[in-house]
């Protein structure tokens, strides 16, 4: 299984679209994961081109529709492992700490996460932690950047530079 791995996409405006490179790898993803603060239903509607099975959570700086459709965590099943997927909040030097907190007593085995726009691929106690880094935003970032997962039998998790 290979999941495409999104967030911090920031789309406010209709006129804006996910780069190319990655709409054309996640056409051969089986799933995609947005971690949040998409901004805009459209980054929806453009993965679901793409991949049919998509998931969400909303994030901090997500408009009231977005915050409305979209749940803050998700627990999704990839085969045997369960991938928590949250957006994360405030400071982003405890960030891992409120996802671990966050996610504590659902037996994840991925932490799939954005806000901080900082890629990160660190396994801690068992489980990895996966941030793709922030798609369109360099904030917070030297690149942009999105990830995949690829499942089979064990997990392999990579941070690609755009």
């Amino acid at each position: 299984m290979k999941i495409g791995i999104i967030s911090d996409t920031h789309i406010s405006q209709k006129s804006e679209h996910l780069p190319k490179k990655i709409l054309d790898e996640f056409k051969t993803v089986d799933m995609v994961l947005h971690a949040g603060d998409l901004i805009s239903l459209s980054v929806l509607d453009e993965l679901k081109k793409v991949c049919k099975t998509v998931y969400a959570v909303r994030g901090n700086m997500d408009t009231q529709e977005v915050k409305q459709k979209l749940n803050e965590k998700e627990i999704i099943q990839a085969g045997k492992y369960r991938i928590g997927l949250m957006h994360g909040s405030g400071n982003p030097a405890k960030l891992m700490e409120l996802l671990s907190d966050a996610f504590q007593q659902d037996k994840v085995d991925v932490i799939v996460f954005g806000h901080s726009h900082y890629p990160v691929n660190e396994k801690r106690k068992g489980i990895l932690y996966f941030n793709p880094g922030s798609a369109m935003d360099k904030v917070f970032a030297e690149y942009n950047s999105y990830g995949i997962l690829e499942i089979n039998g064990s997990i392999n998790a990579k941070i690609i530079k755009l």
